[in-house]
């Protein structure tokens, strides 16, 4: 799991949390014990007073000070639970209540990540994934061929494939996807696809729509009061497992931003890190907007997928319409 600092450091504060209010339950369910059955808090303080007479002796080389420690603090055990159980409590209300069991809220089982801890960490990289609503619909379970047909047909069908090795040879093989082509064709669609099943193999997933990521760093950059909030901006980019940058050709196009889009690509080009961009540009029509560079880029490291047709969109919503 590649986890920011930060990321890393937000689930470890939310054991924290976790931790501190179940210490706060069992500080109030000892106090309503202690309320309800004064006998309790004596026992209490005579496992204290017990423990502590038993150490000396064990201390002082009395070999049997432990057989006896553990005997009478049985034989409180057994009190102390006879007496809940007569007042109506049950047998476990005084034990701590955590959200997880298996590792009493720490995240970690012999040094090992406990699985909610890798629930917490999926959770994290949707919400901060940016797609988290989108990937409710836009997944494989929802993937159809019946808006294609003929020639735009095989190219939604080649495309899908190569999402499907895309994802397969992730960890072992170093890609990136180029979707260009008409509007309403499914190129937003695939790389949710891909985004969805990568988030849940743990990957750290970040999309950005062109104009979300450049006016992101344009604040980190110009904008003195966003610059702290936006700090940790560029490790984000340039370091998440598989960046996604959507409708790419929609922003406003400067110097700045081509700049920044080269700085982009080149440094995760560098680091080995996985890009998917997608446009509605023609191959002619990027080489015209953007650097020589830039297009040189991506043609040359990027799989290229063409998708064709009708705009689904806006036949899905006549069908709709028509029902």
């Amino acid at each position: 799991m590649s986890l920011t600092n930060s990321q890393y450091n937000a689930i470890i504060r939310s054991y924290e949390e976790k931790q501190r209010k179940a210490r706060y339950l069992q500080e109030a369910h000892t106090e309503e014990v202690y309320a309800a059955i004064p006998e309790y808090e004596d026992l209490d303080r005579q496992v204290s007073s017990i423990s502590i007479a038993q150490g000396r002796k064990l201390l002082s080389g009395d070999s049997d000070a432990l057989v006896e420690l553990k005997k009478q603090l049985k034989h409180l055990s057994e009190m102390k639970a006879e007496l809940l159980k007569a007042h109506g409590f049950s047998a476990d209300y005084l034990s701590p209540v955590y959200e997880c069991p298996y590792c009493k809220d720490t995240g970690y089982i012999d040094n090992q990540k406990c699985s909610c801890f890798r629930r917490a960490e999926i959770e994290l990289i949707y919400e901060q994934s940016h797609i988290k609503n989108l990937l409710k619909t836009d997944n494989f379970n929802n993937l159809s061929y019946d808006f294609y047909e003929g020639e735009d047909l095989e190219r939604f069908q080649k495309a899908v494939i190569e999402c499907q090795k895309f994802i397969k040879n992730f960890q072992s093989d170093y890609h990136n996807l180029f979707f260009y082509g008409t509007v309403g064709t499914g190129k937003s669609f695939l790389s949710s696809c891909i985004a969805k099943e990568l988030i849940e193999q743990g990957q750290l997933v970040i999309y950005f729509s062109a104009t979300q990521l450049f006016d992101a760093l344009s604040k980190s950059t110009f904008d003195k009061e966003s610059k702290e909030a936006a700090s940790g901006i560029y490790e984000d980019i340039y370091e998440c497992d598989l960046l996604i940058i959507d409708d790419l050709g929609t922003e406003l196009t400067n110097a700045f931003v081509s700049s920044q889009l080269f700085s982009c690509l080149n440094n995760r080009h560098l680091r080995k890190k996985s890009t998917i961009i997608t446009t509605n540009l023609s191959l002619e029509e990027l080489r015209d907007r953007y650097s020589d560079r830039i297009f040189s880029r991506i043609t040359s490291n990027y799989g290229m997928c063409k998708l064709t047709g009708r705009d689904i969109r806006v036949t899905k919503k006549l069908l709709m319409n028509r029902k």
